[in-house]
């Protein structure tokens, strides 16, 4: 039987597990090319906001990376996260937020900002699950079927961000 939250071990990555995590990014996320996004600095400076979740044979079953804006204090922001899709439908990702969200609101943040591809089907109705609503303003348009910004990120690339109350 496949693993669910009782059975991982969660721990704060380290810069030494960022070789392991760019190894997976691309295959987790079906193939995009995100390991370009995700910087050895995410690990450097926001391990103390991120969770890595693993098997007990050392694998990584998931991850969040994230951290509480020093410039929007009472704001979380995610910047990566994803789950293994062999152990996907378990709780570990609903888990990995909940963890995040505590540790967030312990360093005062009110709510938590999670940008997200609206071409990727799985993560818009994961997020919607969890309560987050799409960020609704000047210059969303409706993209997959959701209000998102057009080529908010590196390269034209488009984002949800979804926000939630913590």
């Amino acid at each position: 039987m496949a693993p669910g939250p009782s059975d991982l071990r969660w721990r704060h990555p380290g810069e030494s597990d960022h070789p392991r995590l760019v190894a997976l990014v691309d295959d987790w996320y079906g193939g995009r090319k995100v390991h370009l996004a995700f910087g050895r600095f995410l690990l450097m400076h926001f391990a103390s906001t991120s969770l890595l979740a693993e098997t007990a044979e050392g694998k990584t079953a998931g991850y969040v990376v994230g951290f509480v804006s020093p410039d929007r204090p009472a704001e979380a922001y995610v910047q990566a996260g994803a789950v293994n899709p062999n152990l996907r439908r378990r709780g570990i990702g609903r888990q990995l937020c909940e963890r995040f969200f505590t540790l967030a609101r312990a360093r005062g943040a009110r709510g938590v900002v999670c940008p997200v591809w609206p071409g990727d089907p799985i993560a818009v109705a994961f997020h919607r699950a969890l309560g987050f609503e799409p960020e609704s303003g000047p210059g969303t348009m409706r993209l997959y079927g959701t209000l998102a910004y057009p080529d908010y990120e590196y390269d034209g690339e488009d984002r949800i961000l979804f926000r939630r109350e913590i």
